[in-house]
């Protein structure tokens, strides 16, 4: 690897290529942070005619073919995800006309079998790489079917429990958030904290991470409390948001990670019982990236951390104006996905998703901003700060664009 001036103008030519590459996107583009190993060979095109037959629905005309995995026709009303993952990598072919990509599109029904045997049709039918699934069932049964053929997969499942080496998660992960917000903080001077944790995987990983990044930050943690949800009874969060009221005098920061609607629960609750939250800054994850928190009034002033949304909002309304609704959050990743396999394939040649490629220590920029994937199958991403205004949220300290100069 290069370095010094040397090292930072190949970076640049790097960047620069992959954008020329994926001009197409518009605003919306995902420029690899290549190491001068890449080099930039062309996309090894593959004769159609040496290819299986493909059977079901395919996306686009190029000539390396990649799997798309998605629960198409999953119960419990994940088919919705499904179609929306779907229409994300439809319109990211449509914005980069030039890519050398095939989408062949499997149904996983979001189960482990499903995945496996949707992992094994995309296989069979010449997919050297497999994006998706979705959810962490499918996802391991997907891993099994490509583990044996040596097929990476990049999937969209949270849990990390179903990464791996050659298994990759695109997701937002949720200790990224929490070490972001809390360094964030530390870095605010704030030094002793208080955390309200749902029960469960989720609420276990937060809290590990929380752990782990007011310790490296030399804070303390005056209690946790954990709670249970039930549906919609909130009795339990009432419960333990109330107990915290004779802490808060003693503390800088509350940290509240889950969304929707528990951080106005809780607020309403300790003001309900007198608590002086003026003192405490109210802390979240990237689950409160929605208009029901960056919209309410009683949780101006808190602050999360999240992806960067420029490119998200430009996206949405690409989305919007294609398809007649606006897409949820997490749809910016399989539009990522594809971005990024019609990218390595333009830029890497036969190397395009070799190991050392996909983890390349640089990373990638994509919608969401800087993200690079781990050997452990796990990401990192660059994530900005967020300040609840109750009409929307500002940004406070913005993502970092490069892994060498801030993370």
């Amino acid at each position: 690897m290069a370095s010094g001036m040397q090292g930072d103008g190949l970076r640049q030519r790097r960047r620069i290529f992959l954008k020329t590459a994926l001009a197409g996107a518009g605003t919306m583009l995902l420029g690899g942070c290549l190491g001068s190993s890449l080099g930039s060979l062309p996309g090894d095109q593959v004769q159609p005619g040496a290819q299986p037959q493909v059977t079901g629905e395919v996306i686009g005309t190029g000539g390396v073919r990649v799997g798309l995995l998605l629960p198409l026709a999953s119960a419990g009303g994940n088919a919705s995800i499904g179609t929306v993952f779907k229409n994300a990598a439809s319109l990211a072919l449509q914005n980069f006309p030039s890519a050398d990509v095939q989408l062949l599109v499997k149904d996983t029904g979001g189960t482990a079998e499903g995945g496996r045997a949707a992992a094994q049709a995309a296989i069979s039918e010449g997919a050297e790489l497999i994006l998706g699934p979705v959810f962490s069932p499918a996802v391991a049964g997907a891993a099994q079917a490509a583990r044996a053929t040596g097929v990476p997969v990049i999937a969209f499942s949270t849990d990390t429990s179903v990464a791996a080496r050659g298994v990759y998660l695109l997701s937002f992960l949720p200790e990224t958030d929490t070490k972001r917000i809390i360094g964030y903080a530390a870095s605010q001077q704030k030094r002793s904290y208080a955390a309200l944790v749902p029960e469960g995987s989720y609420g276990a990983v937060v809290e590990a991470a929380f752990r782990q990044e007011v310790g490296r930050t030399a804070g303390r943690i005056a209690t946790i409390q954990r709670y249970k949800l039930n549906g919609s009874d909130t009795s339990d969060l009432v419960a333990k948001a109330g107990s915290l009221k004779s802490v808060l005098t003693s503390v800088d920061a509350l940290f509240v990670p889950a969304g929707s609607g528990v951080p106005s629960v809780v607020v309403q609750t300790l003001v309900g019982q007198g608590a002086n939250l003026g003192n405490v800054k109210l802390l979240g994850s990237g689950q409160w990236d929605s208009p029901q928190i960056k919209n309410n009034p009683a949780l101006a002033g808190a602050w999360f951390a999240g992806p960067e949304d420029k490119g998200f909002l430009a996206f949405a309304q690409r989305y919007q104006s294609t398809y007649g609704s606006a897409p949820p959050r997490n749809a910016s990743l399989v539009y990522d996905g594809v971005t990024l396999a019609a990218g390595l394939i333009r830029s890497a040649g036969q190397q395009r998703f070799e190991q050392r490629i996909l983890t390349n220590r640089d990373g990638f920029i994509g919608i969401d901003g800087l993200f690079r994937f781990q050997s452990n199958g796990l990401n990192q991403r660059g994530l900005a700060v967020y300040q609840v205004t109750g009409k929307g949220a500002q940004t406070i300290a913005a993502a970092p664009r490069d892994f060498r100069t801030g993370f």
